[in-house]
């Protein structure tokens, strides 16, 4: 097996609980990891990520957190109740928060008797511009605090990993050349990211908008 679907999460921003179903049944055997973000969340709730969960299905839960830290810590204890493999904040909500939630999840997690999700801090969205500095400052925020990862763009994670070695990087903006760019603009083939040291990738629309699912994801690997 390509070692590269093991690097792989699947974004199921899908609002039809029978192409997730679709998606689950295709990618789940080879062992890929799957992205609920905001869409399918807002849609159809915590007990059906509870339900994937429970079917030993790994779910990112990417709904990029950002408020006062009490709200962060409480909202992250209840993730870390569903036993999500990871979840995502975002690092603009500085130190204090950021230090709430890593505890929060902590006492949780033990109390729970479960595994700690990963807690993976967002930079700056690949749709939007950004600076190397403007980068490097946000991430430096989430090892001073001990996240075990950040999101980032391909282009950013040579920089990350030479000078936050300890984080684990996702990379989103994954296109092959001949791929519709969409609102992305930090863009990058699946072979520069992991080339550059990601440790994961999220690919969404050009896997999901496509008819045939798999033949799409191993074009999107291969690239």
């Amino acid at each position: 097996m390509n070692n590269n679907w093991k690097k792989l999460i699947v974004a199921l921003d899908l609002d039809k609980r029978s192409e997730i179903e679709k998606a689950i049944d295709i990618f789940a055997p080879k062992g890929v990891k799957f992205k609920i973000g905001s869409i399918a969340f807002t849609k159809f709730g915590p007990d059906f990520v509870k339900g994937l969960i429970d079917q030993g299905i790994d779910i990112f839960l990417d709904l990029k957190l950002y408020d006062i830290p009490n709200t962060m810590a409480r909202t992250s204890s209840v993730i870390a109740e569903l036993g999500c493999w990871a979840f995502t904040v975002h690092l603009y909500s500085g130190r204090e928060a950021l230090g709430a939630v890593k505890e929060a999840v902590a006492k949780t997690a033990e109390k729970m008797k479960k595994a700690r999700p990963l807690i993976l801090g967002v930079s700056v969205l690949t749709s939007s511009e950004a600076t190397k500095s403007e980068i490097h400052d946000l991430v430096r925020q989430a090892d001073y605090v001990g996240l075990e990862g950040v999101i980032s763009s391909a282009n950013d994670v040579k920089e990350i990993k030479k000078d936050f070695p300890k984080l684990k990087v996702i990379t989103p903006g994954i296109r092959n050349p001949l791929d519709q760019k969409g609102d992305q603009k930090r863009i990058a083939t699946a072979s520069i990211a992991f080339a550059n040291g990601a440790d994961y990738i999220v690919v969404g629309r050009p896997i999901i908008e496509k008819n045939d699912y798999l033949k799409a994801a191993e074009e999107i690997i291969r690239g």
